[in-house]
């Protein structure tokens, strides 16, 4: 069994100072074996944003694998973001967008989604998904993407869904993905992929943000993720106060016919 810690849409520059101390506290008394970041580590790209993310991943406690987000390419300087929309992001975070990882019980594939030509909306490319494909069929592990964008929209998010985010989803499915890690809409949710056909093979969970004051109303959250082959415990970690708790937890089993929800505590979604 491993332990990741799923953070995502910190937004330095638009964060809640006070709470910085507490996630990484909380982080820490995960004792994960992998932190996943699922983009938009700033809010506008700026070099002074990508710094103080730069030293909250310093900080974190264990390997921690990166992806950007949308917030990471410039948008108010058309100069750079259709030029060098992460000429910053390489700079101050990581030279690599597409990151990747794994041990004996791990596959994680990082996807860069981050688009400066459709800044919202976002796009898988091609090649990540067959050097994705391509390792998951071999693993024999627990074979985990991280990516911004989510792979299916959640009604009123107010979003556009990735283009071919459908075909895609069934590539990985195929393929199999076990576990998709996203953010971007700001919003809790952790279940199978059950509009697609065969998405149940898959497990989604997106988180909302970490640390920004752009929270829409659910609150600054964070995910804990137990994870085995045929089993994956999510608990969501809640800002109450000045500290991170836990907010319930909803144990998944793979089956035949794919995840199904086996056990809870709370509700998280």
């Amino acid at each position: 069994m491993r332990r990741i810690v799923h953070i995502s849409d910190l937004h330095f520059g638009r964060e809640s100072p006070e709470l910085l101390a507490p996630l990484l506290d909380a982080i820490e008394a995960a004792r994960p074996d992998l932190i996943a970041v699922t983009g938009d580590l700033t809010q506008r790209a700026r070099p002074a944003q990508f710094r103080a993310a730069a030293e909250f991943l310093a900080a974190l406690p264990a390997p921690t694998l990166c992806v950007p987000g949308n917030h990471d390419i410039p948008l108010d300087r058309p100069d750079l973001r259709f030029s060098r929309p992460f000429a910053r992001y390489r700079r101050h975070l990581s030279p690599d967008l597409a990151p990747v990882w794994s041990d004996e019980a791990l596959s994680v594939q990082g996807f860069n989604t981050a688009d400066p030509f459709a800044w919202q909306r976002g796009r898988v490319r091609r090649r990540q998904l067959r050097r994705a494909c391509a390792d998951f069929r071999e693993s024999g592990r627990a074979n985990v993407v991280l990516a911004h964008h989510p792979f299916e929209d959640l009604p009123g998010s107010g979003k556009t869904l990735m283009k071919h985010a459908r075909a895609m989803l069934e590539s990985l499915a195929e393929c199999g993905t076990d576990l998709i890690l996203s953010g971007h809409l700001h919003r809790w949710r952790a279940e199978p992929f059950v509009e697609r056909k065969g998405g149940t093979r898959i497990l989604q969970v997106h988180v909302g943000t970490g640390v920004s004051t752009r929270h829409r109303g659910q609150g600054n959250d964070f995910a804990v993720l137990a994870v085995e082959r045929e089993r994956i415990v999510v608990t969501r970690m809640l800002a109450q106060g000045a500290r991170f708790a836990p907010a319930g937890s909803h144990g998944f089993t793979r089956r035949p016919d794919g995840w199904r929800r086996c056990a809870s505590s709370g509700d998280s979604r």
